[in-house]
């Protein structure tokens, strides 16, 4: 369901009409040459689209209000091949909806020392209008990222691909909707949020739906299309023998498939991006949708439990970065710690809800006793994350702002099997290590409730953050908590 392919990212190169046309002509040429190359680029998974080359403040100002107006373009890439007076771009800037990625290139890499005259001088001054256009975009306040170096340098194009991975997930969360299945769990606090702020700073529209607006389409589901969804279970899991045909469990497996069918009819039916539900509020409903829920994250959808739909968006925008990337995208909780002085972890994990996606090995179909909610044994897949390195990112209103607080962390291996633990989970090493991060987080504010993803860094968050204008405080290998109080306290001041 997500398919950054389709995305588009207009190349804006300026220059102007004083160099005349033949320096004009060349130009376009250098420009659509940076284009093709970065359009091709393994690094960038949307497309790069240019137009004429912006020499006047109405060619700049139109080009803006296309890219506005365009549903395909989730960003605008700006190069000033030659000098550009950026009191041109003042309109455009001004009216410019999209995000903004500044390229500071020029066309050839190296000086061609023996034959530099005058003529290449003017044509190839990018040192000297990326110079003026960051000026402008300064003054006016522009949100943006700041690529410099030559474009046909790998690192250069993987930054670029990273922040137009991020405002994919940008673009994705102003034209989405999380769907919210009853609501908050009763007297939780972080969970809550300004929804008409989200809609705001964010893009996302949160909207409440009555469970019965899922039952009828659980219970419109036909019989054959469980038959045919238990198959793929058997395909892809291990299952335990009691809920195989024949076994005791074998009803409440279809019903858990059935509630699958349900569920994904009722999100293509608004389609949505992500929703939340919670034990509290399952009205109509035999068992919590766990599996359905672990299956339809896999899929690509957000998801965000006890009604939390900040964390379901959060999971959402990470999945939309991190599509075609290596590793898995989850729903996390920080559930329990390992404080030996030897090597202290968080064991993460949740009731039911962890994303197959970061599955370290085939995960197991199993049913088991759930001692909230008051409902039949859930279906959930049991299985353990692999070891390598993660982020992740929790979201929380402060009242005035949000504020995204991101840990880097590493997966390990559990130092000894979990034979009982009935659910999917994931054991990690904060980075720089567990009280300091712990510390940091709790001190920010940082919720129970978390995206974690193998797949994307903390750049990538860092971008983001930057195109929505919300304040992210990073926890890191680095991280010294005086020095994050600081940081603190400046957003405090600064935001």
């Amino acid at each position: 369901m997500i398919d950054l392919s389709k995305n588009e990212i207009w190349f804006a190169c300026g220059s102007q009409s004083l160099y005349g046309e033949e320096t004009l002509k060349q130009v376009e040429a250098d420009m659509r040459q940076v284009a093709e190359a970065l359009s091709g680029s393994s690094e960038i998974p949307v497309k790069i689209v240019t137009s004429q080359v912006l020499t006047t403040p109405e060619a700049i100002h139109e080009f803006c209000l296309k890219a506005n107006a365009s549903p395909q373009c989730v960003g605008i890439i700006a190069w000033m091949h030659t000098f550009s007076p950026a009191k041109m771009w003042i309109r455009g800037l001004a009216a410019l909806e999209k995000p903004l990625a500044h390229l500071h290139t020029q066309f050839y890499r190296d000086l061609p020392w023996s034959e530099i005259d005058m003529d290449y001088m003017n044509l190839h001054q990018s040192a000297h209008g990326g110079r003026e256009f960051g000026y402008i975009c300064t003054r006016m306040g522009i949100r943006r990222k700041v690529i410099v170096g030559h474009w046909e340098d790998s690192a250069i194009q993987r930054k670029l691909g990273i922040w137009s991975r991020a405002a994919s997930a940008v673009a994705d969360l102003r034209r989405g909707t999380v769907a919210r299945l009853g609501d908050n769990m009763r007297d939780v606090a972080v969970t809550e949020g300004d929804k008409v702020e989200a809609q705001i700073r964010l893009g996302v529209t949160v909207s409440g739906y009555g469970m019965g607006d899922l039952v009828s389409h659980i219970d419109a589901v036909l019989p054959s299309r469980i038959d045919v969804l238990l198959s793929q279970y058997e395909d892809e899991y291990g299952i335990d023998a009691e809920l195989k045909e024949g076994g005791d469990k074998h009803e409440k497996l279809r019903e858990a498939a059935r509630i699958e069918l349900g569920l994904h009819d009722f999100m293509g039916s608004g389609n949505f991006i992500g929703l939340t539900d919670t034990f509290e509020n399952l009205h109509g409903l035999k068992q919590l949708p766990g599996l359905a829920i672990q299956r339809l994250m896999a899929a690509g959808y957000g998801f965000g439990a006890e009604g939390d739909w900040k964390t379901a968006a959060m999971v959402r925008a990470m999945k939309v970065m991190a599509d075609g990337l290596n590793g898995g995208t989850s729903f996390m909780e920080d559930y329990t710690y390992h404080l030996n002085p030897s090597g202290m972890k968080v064991l993460g994990a949740h009731m039911l809800e962890v994303c197959p996606s970061i599955a370290a090995s085939r995960p197991s179909l199993e049913m088991h006793p759930l001692g909230i909610g008051g409902k039949d044994d859930p279906a959930r897949l049991v299985f353990t994350a692999p070891p390598g390195p993660a982020v992740n990112l929790g979201i929380l209103d402060l009242g005035d702002r949000f504020r995204l607080v991101a840990n880097e962390v590493d997966l390990v291996i559990p130092e000894h099997p979990l034979p009982k633990l009935p659910v999917a989970s994931a054991l990690w090493t904060p980075r720089p290590d567990l009280p300091t991060a712990a510390e940091a987080w709790i001190l920010a504010g940082g919720p129970h409730h978390t995206s974690m993803s193998m797949a994307i860094t903390t750049e990538y968050l860092e971008d983001f953050a930057e195109i929505v204008g919300v304040e992210l405080l990073r926890i890191d290998a680095n991280t010294q908590i005086a020095d994050f109080k600081d940081r603190m306290r400046l957003g405090n001041t600064y935001l």
